[in-house]
């Protein structure tokens, strides 16, 4: 019996001393882990009850030094709000109330004299400095309340990437609306009614969870790869070629072409993230992931390796270049309509001579053309994490003609985001394998675990010797044809090709005479290349030239990116 007794007593100790275990954790999840989340309920009572708090994960930049740097946040102030029950002479109100406010007077009149109301919003983000001068004006009706808000740090840094949010048609919440605010809204989105549960019901609510696994979403913040100060730059430099060139459009992508991370990207014209007012929709939207291009001449490139990588050419193979060709009864020109004789696969790419890409295309038949172009996966999302992502145009690649197969060779007929041309030029330089473009490198969860988010390489399209035999026909290029040479640099090679491409006329068909885009790539250092830099501008004015309107963009972020992460000379 004693013995019983005994059992008895340490069976309901050991439960006591267990379940007294999980409160103790369950405190510190609460009192440590989300204690911010507690404290912003709590005073949210004290000074308004009409909304339950705004909560959301957060978005971070990452510094070259691994450092997290907000990009997007929950920022806290005041929202300013009137009672029109209260309200005998709307217009003094006004009077004291307009430098506080964007509402016009008739505006603000209107709000103040809404019938049987006692609440209506004035102005919902108001800083410390504005809530004390407007609370020393002790105007009747008139109320502050403690408020927050999605605040975006770098303002328009990053915008079209980074992206926003607004309320859903569904529900009425705060939901991500572009970019990564929308492609991971449902990590980053809280229920914030779960911060309304009586404390000790909190407590008690969630002890399962500390025994058993949960399975339902977890929210929580994403840290991206995009590093602060690069965007800036990236941003700086495509606003001042737009506004040089007057382009419909500029944008670039600098990427890690061995891994897919994207340190930078952004179109112009962008906007500012705070404050969005008079905004076009086209311009919320990313052009890089979601429109597609004739990319041009940086095609060469790849049709080049492809020669190379089927053993067609070599960079020392030469043809007869008579200026044109003529296939199915239509005219192939080089883009000066000149002949250059007897000419290296090596001048090909340095003269961008589509005469020659085309040559190289009837060597390796259109079958084994179509394949290397289908392994590149042009014509396929690339599974970057961003929303609305376009496909590619390689119809013609179908095509039993042999003239769209030529017009593919130096990008013209084919069409591709610029994302997916980035990522199929990454494979001359990092060995010939396709990588995914992506932004988020891992999520950070509320409940204190983290993830790192893996993207596995993906076919590997091009030989590693092909790869380093077309960087070194690249690197020629810079070296000798670019400008001359003149803008080679003496201690780190640079691998690069231009791309002016004419663009099609939705209306008539065909192409326009004058209007074009134009692109630019490199990767550097050339044999172990640490950045891939692709920049395109459409319809820039009073220039015809890729080389013109790009080169200098491109080189001031090349030696940019060598100075900021100290790259080595490698020659």
């Amino acid at each position: 019996m004693r013995k019983t007794t005994n059992l008895r007593i340490r069976i309901i100790s050991a439960f006591i001393f267990f379940i007294g275990f999980l409160l103790i954790v369950r405190l510190y999840q609460i009192q440590i882990q989300q204690a911010s989340a507690y404290q912003e309920k709590a005073e949210r009572q004290y000074v308004h009850t009409a909304k339950d708090v705004y909560n959301r994960g957060s978005i971070y930049f990452t510094t070259k030094d691994g450092e997290k740097v907000s990009a997007a946040s929950i920022t806290s102030g005041y929202l300013l709000a009137v009672n029109p029950s209260l309200i005998t002479n709307p217009d003094e109100v006004y009077e004291k109330l307009s430098l506080f406010t964007t509402l016009s007077r008739e505006e603000f009149v209107e709000k103040a004299t809404l019938p049987n109301r006692t609440y209506v919003e004035i102005e919902p983000k108001l800083d410390e400095e504005t809530y004390k001068k407007i609370s020393e004006l002790d105007v009747k009706g008139v109320m502050l309340y403690r408020n927050q808000w999605r605040y975006y740090p770098g303002d328009a840094v990053s915008a079209r990437t980074i992206g926003f949010v607004g309320f859903g048609s569904d529900d009425g919440q705060l939901r991500g609306k572009y970019g990564l605010e929308r492609y991971y809204d449902e990590t980053l989105y809280r229920d914030n009614t779960i911060l309304s549960v009586n404390f000790f019901a909190e407590i008690f609510s969630n002890l399962g969870s500390l025994v058993f696994e949960d399975e339902t979403k977890k929210s929580g913040s994403v840290v991206t790869t995009i590093e602060p100060t690069v965007a800036r730059m990236l941003d700086r430099i495509l606003q001042e070629t737009q506004e040089q060139y007057q382009s419909k459009l500029s944008g670039g992508i600098i990427m890690d072409p061995k891994t897919g991370a994207i340190y930078a990207m952004n179109a112009i014209p962008t906007f500012d993230l705070n404050s969005r007012g008079t905004t076009s929709i086209e311009q919320f939207e990313n052009p890089l992931v979601e429109d597609v291009y004739e990319m041009g001449s940086i095609i060469k490139a790849l049709t080049i390796a492809a020669g190379l990588d089927s053993k067609v050419i070599t960079p020392e193979s030469t043809y007869y270049d008579a200026g044109f060709l003529e296939l199915n009864s239509k005219t192939i020109k080089n883009f000066d309509g000149k002949g250059r004789g007897t000419v290296s696969m090596q001048e090909v790419i340095n003269q961008s001579l589509n005469t020659g890409v085309s040559h190289i295309v009837k060597l390796m038949g259109k079958d084994k053309f179509r394949t290397y172009f289908e392994g590149l996966k042009l014509g396929s999302e690339t599974g970057i994490d961003l929303p609305s992502e376009a496909q590619g145009l390689m119809q013609n690649l179908k095509s039993p003609r042999d003239v769209e197969y030529a017009t593919a060779s130096f990008g013209q007929g084919i069409a591709m985001t610029p994302v997916a041309t980035a990522r199929a030029l990454a494979t001359l330089g990092n060995g010939g394998h396709l990588v995914t473009p992506h932004i988020v490198k891992e999520i950070e969860y509320d409940d204190g675990t983290k993830k790192e988010v893996a993207y596995p390489n993906g076919a590997q399209v091009f030989t590693p010797e092909t790869s380093e035999t077309v960087s070194r026909m690249l690197t020629n290029v810079v070296d000798d044809a670019l400008r001359g040479g003149k803008v080679a640099l003496p201690h780190h090679s640079i691998a690069a090709k231009t791309g002016t491409a004419q663009m099609a006329n939705p209306n008539g068909g065909g192409y326009y005479e004058d209007r074009y885009l134009h692109s630019f790539f490199g990767y550097f250092p050339s044999y172990d290349p640490k950045f891939i830099v692709f920049l395109y501008t459409v319809d820039p004015r009073g220039v015809q030239y890729a080389s013109e309107t790009l080169t200098e963009p491109f080189m001031d972020i090349t030696k940019f990116l060598i100075n900021y992460y100290s790259i080595p000379p490698d020659r």
